[in-house]
């Protein structure tokens, strides 16, 4: 109840306000009564003060000294009887109580300040009781609301229709929950503010109001309300007005809303952890290559929204080094929450990324497209984990490295890109460096081939083997003699050694393999050209059994 609603009452109908009108929307919470002049210490902010002036009827100064206190304390106002001791209200009072905006009400001499006194705290109760009950009514309500899988959208909407003010719920990083009122200037803005590591709340707060230009000029006023879930950080109900413009029971109203929203937003991440644990599992299975087979494991990955087609990166990440004071249970809490903060992180980059812990090691899949194919230093990929880096360091103070795969070309590809990665991040840890973006370096013909695509890989072989490959030649003798005729640096008593059989026989052969490739198997390009293709013909074959 401010002062202008409390002039309303039938107990107020002789008194008017004498002066401090700038101040007649000052909340009362509580009412007192002056019996004895060292009252002013008893009193605190939002209390109204009334008296018969009594104890300055003698001295005006000291009616002066208790506004002076009163100012300062943020009290309600002050409510006189003049006409039995002071006669009239002092100028000097009058002119400190304009001057402040702090509230004189000059009273009734019929209505005693005991009757006074209870019918005010009797219509402050009466006024609490509503706003409770409204606020329990609104909190059933936004309950039920959620219960029926309505979502947090249309919660939303039901909270602003009630304070006739839009809102906007937003997670611990500022990312848009849910919104009654679409406005990418406002949350374009709350992301800036997160960035630069500006805090909405301060320990304990209730809300906090600022300012945000959206373009043209033009000013949207907010006011936060903090959600507080299990998470370290506050979520927040942003309402689109200030915070004097909304009344006790706006304010049970969205403190309500943010209860419910707190609880849902809880039970989110409950279910969220108990997915992450199924992904975790089933990555982990994967890359031991403990499913029955190939089918079953990409089918179980659609599961999990990973895309059997797609091209990856993949990226392992290790803090560089543990919290010595820490026990191996809290270290391990801390390392995830690391890697919790990073795929909140990842989520605002314009690719598909996906994250899997396993112990202090995380692994992330990035969809790749065709120009970032290549391992430099301004592919999207790795300008995207070196911010990641910057950010840990900046929340957490501790520094991440990474090692980054080549391209898998398949999600069943990402088996060896996990391996890939491991071993980089691996060599890096071993050069002593921290906060290092290690890229993986091929050692092998075979991992080599493995970065190119296999399509593109069996066009070669078909195009080079021609029609030694062809099913209709049906002559397996030929390849055999082919492989082993080149596996012996072309040495034909050797290979007929080999095969055991007589050397007309694998040079009656070997005229047959240039008949049908119409190639000299003496030019050394052709064997080059040969050799490789046997050698992805070999490849393919183990990638198709696995």
């Amino acid at each position: 109840m401010d002062i202008s609603q409390l002039l309303t009452l039938p107990v107020f109908a002789g008194a008017h306000l004498a002066a401090g009108q700038a101040g007649a929307d000052r909340n009362i919470e509580h009412v007192n009564m002056m019996d004895a002049p060292d009252i002013a210490g008893f009193l605190k902010g939002n209390d109204l003060l009334v008296t018969t002036g009594y104890h300055f009827k003698e001295d005006a100064s000291k009616l002066t000294s208790l506004i002076e206190t009163m100012i300062e304390k943020r009290c309600a106002g002050l409510g006189i009887k003049t006409k039995r001791f002071l006669g009239k209200i002092p100028k000097e009072a009058i002119e400190l109580a304009d001057t402040y905006g702090f509230p004189l009400i000059e009273l009734s001499e019929e209505v005693g300040l005991g009757t006074i006194v209870n019918q005010t705290l009797s219509a402050i109760l009466d006024l609490r009781t509503n706003e409770l009950k409204s606020a329990l009514e609104a909190h059933q309500t936004f309950s039920a609301h959620l219960m029926t899988g309505k979502g947090l959208d249309e919660l939303l909407e039901n909270v602003a229709n009630m304070i006739g003010s839009p809102t906007m719920l937003l997670d611990e990083r500022c990312q848009l929950v849910g919104t009654s009122q679409s406005s990418s200037a406002v949350l374009a803005g709350m992301q800036y503010l997160y960035r630069m590591g500006f805090s909405l709340f301060l320990p304990q707060s209730v809300c906090t109001c600022f300012s945000i230009v959206t373009g043209k000029g033009q000013v949207e006023v907010l006011t936060a309300f903090p959600v507080r879930t299990d998470k370290q950080k506050n979520g927040a109900l942003l309402v689109f007005a200030e915070r004097t413009a909304l009344d006790n029971g706006d304010l049970l109203t969205i403190e309500q809303a943010a209860n419910v929203i707190a609880f849902e937003l809880m039970k989110n991440n409950a279910l969220n952890q108990y997915t992450r644990r199924a992904k975790n599992e089933f990555f982990l299975n994967f890359i031991k290559k403990r499913y029955s087979s190939k089918k079953e494991t990409l089918n179980r990955a659609l599961e999990f929204d990973l895309s059997t087609e797609q091209k990856y990166k993949c990226i392992a990440g290790r803090l560089d080094s543990e919290e010595k004071q820490l026990g191996f249970k809290q270290q391990q809490i801390e390392v995830e929450k690391v890697f919790d903060f990073m795929e909140g992180e990842l989520a605002i980059f314009p690719f598909v990324s996906h994250l899997f812990i396993m112990n202090d090691m995380c692994l992330i899949l990035i969809a790749v497209e065709s120009d970032d194919l290549a391992s430099d230093e301004w592919s999207p990929t790795l300008i995207a984990i070196e911010i990641i880096q910057e950010r840990v360091a900046v929340q957490f103070g501790r520094t991440i490295s990474f090692g980054v795969s080549n391209v898998c070309h398949e999600l069943w590809d990402v088996i060896e890109g996990h391996s890939e990665a491991v071993n980089a991040l691996h060599s890096g840890h071993l050069s002593g460096n921290k906060q290092f973006i290690q890229t993986y370096q091929a050692k092998d013909i075979s991992k080599l081939l493995r970065m190119i695509p296999a399509e593109d890989l069996a066009e070669f072989c078909s195009h080079t083997l021609q029609k030694l490959s062809d099913p209709r030649v049906n002559d397996l003798s030929l390849m055999q003699t082919l492989a082993v005729y080149l596996e012996t640096h072309c040495q034909i008593s050797e290979t007929a050694k080999r095969l055991y059989v007589h050397r007309n026989t694998i040079i009656y052969r070997l005229e047959k393999v240039e008949e049908l490739l119409g190639k000299d198997l003496k030019d050394p390009e052709t064997t080059l050209h040969l050799r490789l293709a046997l050698r992805i013909q070999q490849t393919l074959s183990e990638q198709a059994h696995l």
